[in-house]
């Protein structure tokens, strides 16, 4: 048996099937129009699309800048005044039996500070010569033995009452050895007495005061004593 051929389809070209496809499209779209559908639909979407945009929100707006930070004025620093420094003590020599360790070298050794020089104590002046020794003074006196001066009286009445005392009297002795006055310094409490001492002292001589060998008036002092035996 021999076999059947089958008769072969006539094929359809590429280009031929597109251009096709174009026609049929374009002829379905002229029968839209006509008909009203391609409106409706372009009426559908056109609100949905509207809807589309109102439905998106909206984009975020932008963060608003900050606010500048107002600066805070910063404290001046103050530097702390500085102590005042004790005083350096001052360097005491000291011996010392060790011997000292050498210096380094390169290393100075520090010098103590050099002492104060002393001001020039200006020279006192000289003394002022001693002033010459007063001259010497010889009091008068009245007990010379060439003088030969009594004895005051003894007042009667005062022996008769039993008054009796010391009398001290100032007699101004010239320069001649003769009494110029004579004045009571202390009574004996009997009025008779202290009148026979002055009446005595008027009457006697004495040696005269001298300052530096030469006679000269003085005052003299006189005690006499008034006893009962």
């Amino acid at each position: 048996m021999h076999a059947q051929s089958i008769p072969a389809r006539p094929k359809i070209s590429r280009n031929t099937a597109v251009i096709g496809g174009v026609l049929l499209f374009h002829a379905l779209a002229l029968w839209g129009l006509q008909s009203g559908l391609i409106r409706r639909a372009v009426e559908v979407i056109v609100p949905a699309e509207v809807l589309s945009e109102i439905i998106e929100p909206p984009a975020p707006k932008a963060p608003p800048p900050p606010a500048p930070v107002p600066k805070v004025p910063q404290p001046k620093a103050v530097a702390p005044r500085p102590s005042p420094l004790p005083p350096a003590p001052q360097p005491v020599a000291i011996a010392d039996p060790t011997p000292a360790p050498a210096a380094p070298k390169g290393v100075s050794t520090p010098q103590p500070p050099a002492p104060p020089v002393a001001a020039p104590v200006a020279s006192a002046p000289p003394a002022p010569p001693a002033p010459p020794a007063p001259p010497k003074v010889e009091l008068p006196s009245s007990d010379a033995d060439y003088l030969q001066n009594p004895k005051p009286a003894y007042p009667a009445i005062s022996k008769r009452l039993g008054e009796q005392g010391k009398v001290i009297l100032r007699v101004l002795i010239g320069a001649d050895g003769l009494p110029q006055k004579a004045e009571i310094k202390q009574s004996s409490g009997f009025d008779r007495l202290d009148q026979a001492a002055l009446t005595t002292v008027m009457r006697w001589r004495y040696v005269p005061g001298k300052r530096g060998g030469v006679p000269e008036t003085m005052w003299f002092q006189v005690p006499l004593n008034f006893v009962l035996e």
